[in-house]
């Protein structure tokens, strides 16, 4: 027994050694990037798809999203249409290989965006609302019919013309519909209406719907009085699913109708039936997208029950102030409460609805909200995975907000989808893209994406309309892996335990919903637009840039928070304050809460004003006479000397000031430091410690201190981490004022780090500083160039004593060259001795390999291009080669200017970024000049050491 106890002891301690050990964290399927998968036309085959695959995982892929969409022009005879038996077949095939393959598979409820296609007909499509007005005065009759005549339209994704009355208004029977590549159709029709109600100037509407005859002729006289006619009419407002893929195509669905989503949704039960799907992980859907088209998809049939039930009063009665013809105030609110009603449905009769489908079938929901009329933080948290795009941070933070206030692990991103124009995007490019999104709290990355491209595809093989090609035909696809496998380190950390930000900044919608426009609803995409120069645009910029850390939160996530030592949602994290950023309106029940939690203890901020009034109309006076009791338990103090007033309300207290910088202080709330000196910073906390993403966002390098804000006292030690290069060791560490941790942080441009703190001691290795010893030392001599790998022809080898573009040589065949060359020098050891050296390539256009006597030492992928070397691995004489490979824009260029088609796809074909790219409606590069291409230099040896010096 003794000797059984001394064992386990043993055991203890080399398990609790080994875990002192800084160590990154695993890296896992889910931790690794995804990438949506398109499959043109669905023309996959088993062995297509298992040659795609293999590809993909030797990247560094974690897993795919399958969406289908518009095929290729010459391969129709491999059509598949969508969930067919045979689509199936290769579905499952697909799910068999990936899990051989160590892969996951995700896929979209349908093809291309938003949800629809053939199955949905009139009565589930989107709807659309009209009106007509009249006037009348005395006894007088209306002249003539009250009927609504919708024009036909027709919008096409590839710009041709059609016209509509040679369409079959039964969308899935015409042919050629990849060809069509219809967007938006509308057939001309008269409608009758389903609403005809008259105001009098004095006492109560008439509904004279029923007067309406056979021909559409309103036989009613209006008594005497001046009269207002309003007539609603209910039309089909035409959207089609966008970028459809055979068996995809037809009208997109009504979003606020369960019946239509219950009713698209039973195609994939039907299809789904007898086979095994368990390797499927997640069903997605794209971004709402209803928005883009003519006019508005702004009804469903029981709209007015609906609305009557939510709101309780009948809209019928008050359409003048709906359309905006009533008192401004009247017409403001009114509209709030037909704005509020559509947000409701959208949220439960498809978000909601489409998750618990979902959790019929064991999948979990990944969506993206962005464009829906309707409070984005709700339906976020409404799903599994919320998911993101774009290229602005403050947009980002609605997705990764909904994550954290709700504590789910994962917030999704479509990353870099139009980073600059068709093939000018590099590795580089895209890192740099990706940084944003996980500064933001975003942690599982999808590129958008990898194209299904069969294997003896013409070079450059089968392509999307997007700008950045994820694809093997890309010259620097043989250094992708490399980005994967820095996005991968990343996002294990990113993945562990739960953002830990401080501020919780109140999303004003009930301002925006009183506000009128052109179109009856608003569609919410981030700041842009909607909150342009509003102060909620300004508290957020302003604590983004200053280094506050926040997530936005809606009315319905603030009446599930309690106060616990702090504001408490139903996530993990707790919040130390809300903030409100002067916004007008607010409901009395979020308000009361607000009160409540204060008395509780909480401390509420209030940016230049608290609210004034609530919403909407429905028994107006009452709701205000609540939020007036509510605010009258705010007797503020005079201003102290920075300009905050203070109402103590029960344990807690409201600040207000006009002041942002000082309101947050007041709260106890403090900036992390480094955002002053232009890093930028995501931060996390898990069980032991914290995590801090940092990124070095200026164009100079940083080394120097940072002070950090881990919270509490009891970091024992911190650890740094380089994810592009796998360094890692402990961190050199000081007490800054105050006692505040302060870490040595060296960052180039563009550079990130990880920054993790124990609660208990660590062991290992410092973290390998770099500090030069002596100027840098250019390699020099003869430059041997040979082309290794690329077209449309391989270059002649070359002998340069100078570095420059080979697509600037003067040489046709290199100009025209996109592929790979290597860079060959022999230079003598440098005399200085030092036991590290740092060699900088400077100017890599695009990506390179480098190569030391034969040993690889890195695969660089920019912005920055260098890579340490150990003094013993330097010989008198030496051998450096350089892999480098560009972009795919000169052999693009070469075959614009011979005619070579390499543009054949359907539907929108290849779109420009930049409409100076643009001849005949489509992507043109003939014009361009050559891109830089190649290394450039100029190449350096600098002597370093990694002995932090002495303070």
């Amino acid at each position: 027994m003794l000797l059984k106890k001394c064992f386990f002891a043993i055991a203890c301690l080399l398990a609790a050694t080994v875990h002192a050990q800084v160590e990154w964290p695993a890296i896992t399927q889910q931790s690794k990037p995804w990438a949506r998968w398109w499959w043109q036309g669905s023309a996959v085959n088993r062995a297509g798809l298992e040659k795609n695959m293999k590809d993909y995982a030797a990247a560094g892929l974690g897993g795919l999203e399958i969406t289908p969409i518009y095929g290729v022009q010459g391969a129709e005879q491999q059509f598949i249409p969508f969930l067919s038996n045979r689509w199936m077949d290769m579905l499952q095939a697909t799910l068999a290989m990936a899990k051989n393959l160590g892969l996951g598979i995700d896929m979209a409820n349908g093809t291309g965006w938003p949800f629809g296609g053939p199955t949905i007909k009139d009565s589930h499509a989107s709807k659309t609302l009209f009106h007509k007005t009249w006037q009348l005065n005395g006894v007088e009759i209306v002249g003539e019919p009250v009927t609504f005549a919708q024009q036909s339209f027709v919008r096409t994704a590839n710009n041709q013309k059609v016209i509509a009355d040679t369409i079959l208004q039964d969308i899935a029977q015409n042919k050629d519909l990849q060809a069509l590549a219809l967007d938006q159709v509308q057939f001309s029709k008269t409608l009758r209406p389903f609403l005809l109600m008259a105001y009098p100037e004095k006492g109560q509407p008439v509904d004279v719907t029923s007067k309406v005859d056979a021909n559409g002729n309103l036989v009613w006289t209006a008594p005497a009085a001046k009269w207002q006619l309003v007539g609603l009419y209910e039309g089909l407002h035409g959207k089609m699913v966008e970028r459809a893929a055979p068996g995809g195509e037809g009208y997109a669905i009504d979003h606020f109708s369960a019946a239509a989503l219950d009713h698209y949704l039973s195609r994939f039960d039907t299809a789904f039936a007898g086979r095994d799907l368990t390797g499927i992980r997640a069903f997605f859907n794209d971004s709402y997208e209803v928005d883009d088209a003519r006019g508005q998809s702004n009804w469903t049939p029981n709209f007015l029950a609906a609305f009557r039930q939510r709101r309780g009063y009948d809209l019928a009665q008050h359409l003048p102030a709906l359309l905006q013809q009533d008192a401004t105030d009247k017409n403001r609110r009114v509209l709030y409460d037909y704005r509020a009603t559509i947000d409701e449905m959208i949220l439960k009769h498809f978000t909601k609805r489409w998750k618990g489908w979902g959790s019929k079938h064991g999948k979990s929901i990944r969506n993206q909200s962005h464009g829906s009329p309707a409070n984005l933080l709700d339906l976020y948290a409404a799903i599994d995975i919320p998911e993101t795009e774009g290229s602005d941070i403050l947009r980002f933070k609605f997705a990764t907000s909904a994550a954290h206030v709700a504590g789910k692990k994962l917030a999704s991103a479509e990353a870099a989808t139009w980073l600059n124009e068709h093939f000018l995007s590099g590795w580089g490019d895209v890192k740099k893209a990706l940084d944003l999104f996980m500064l933001a709290g975003v942690n599982h990355i999808f590129y958008h994406g990898v194209n299904y491209s069969p294997p003896e595809a013409a070079w450059p093989g089968w392509l999307f309309y997007a700008a950045v090609h994820f694809n093997q035909a890309n010259p620097q696809w043989k250094d992708f892996g490399a980005l994967n496998k820095y996005v991968a380190r990343c996002q294990s950390f990113l993945q562990m335990g739960n953002a830990a930000n401080d501020v919780l900044l109140y999303f004003p919608l009930p301002d925006r919903y009183m506000e009128p426009g052109k179109e009856l609803l608003q569609h919410f995409d981030g700041l842009e637009k909607n909150f342009e120069g509003s102060h909620f645009e300004h508290a957020a910029k302003r604590m983004q840039e200053a280094g506050y850390l926040f997530d936005f939160i809606s009315d319905r996530q603030l009446a599930a928070t309690s106060f616990q030592n702090g504001i408490k949602t139903s996530g993990i994290h707790t919040y130390k304050t809300i903030l409100l950023p002067a916004n007008k309106y607010i409901s009395d029940t979020t308000f009361q809460h607000l009160v409540q939690l204060t008395k509780q203890g909480a401390t509420i901020l209030l940016y230049k004003n608290a609210p004034e009034d609530v919403p909407g109309f429905y028994q107006l006076e009452q709701r205000r006479k609540l939020l007036q009791t509510a605010l009258s338990q705010l007797k503020f103090a005079q201003a102290d000397g920075a300009g905050v007033r203070a109402a103590i309300v029960g344990k807690g207290k409201f600040l207000m000031a006009d002041d942002i910088d000082a309101l947050l202080a007041a709260g106890g709330i403090k900036k992390e430091e480094a955002a002053g000196g232009g890093i930028q910073l995501h931060r996390r906390n898990y069980e032991g410690g914290s995590i801090y993403f940092l990124r070095n966002d200026s164009s100079k390098a940083f080394n120097g201190w940072l002070t950090l804000r881990i919270p509490g006292a009891t970091t024992r030690s911190v650890a740094l981490f380089n994810p592009m290069t796998g360094q890692k060791g402990l961190a050199e560490t000081r007490k800054g004022d105050a006692g505040a941790m302060q870490v040595y942080v060296q960052l180039k441009p563009y550079e990130t780090c990880i920054v993790q703190t124990f609660d208990g001691e660590q062991k290992g290795e410092l973290f390998p500083y770099r500090f030069a010893t002596g100027q840098p030392q250019e390699i020099i001599g003869t430059w041997r160039i040979s082309f290794e790998k690329g077209g449309p022809e391989l270059p002649q080898p070359v002998s340069k004593q100078t570095l420059s573009s080979w697509a600037h040589w003067g040489d046709i065949t290199a100009s025209n060259f996109s592929g790979t060359a290597r860079y060959s020098i022999n230079f003598s050891k440098p005399q200085t001795p030092s036991k590290t050296w740092w060699l900088d390539l400077g100017q890599v256009d695009e990506t390179a390999e480098v190569f030391l006597n034969g040993t690889k030492l890195a695969t660089l992928i920019g912005p920055q291009y260098g890579v340490e070397i150990a003094g013993v691995q330097l010989q008198p004489t030496n051998k450096l080669e350089v892999l480098v490979s560009n972009l795919m824009a000169n052999r693009i260029r070469y075959m614009e200017r011979h005619g070579l088609q390499w543009k054949k796809f359907y539907n929108i074909n290849m779109s420009a970024r930049n409409r100076s790219n643009l001849k005949n409606g489509v992507f043109d590069a003939s014009h361009w000049e050559p891109q830089s291409s190649g290394l450039l230099g100029p190449v350096t040896l600098t002597p370093t050491t990694g002995v932090f010096p002495k303070q």
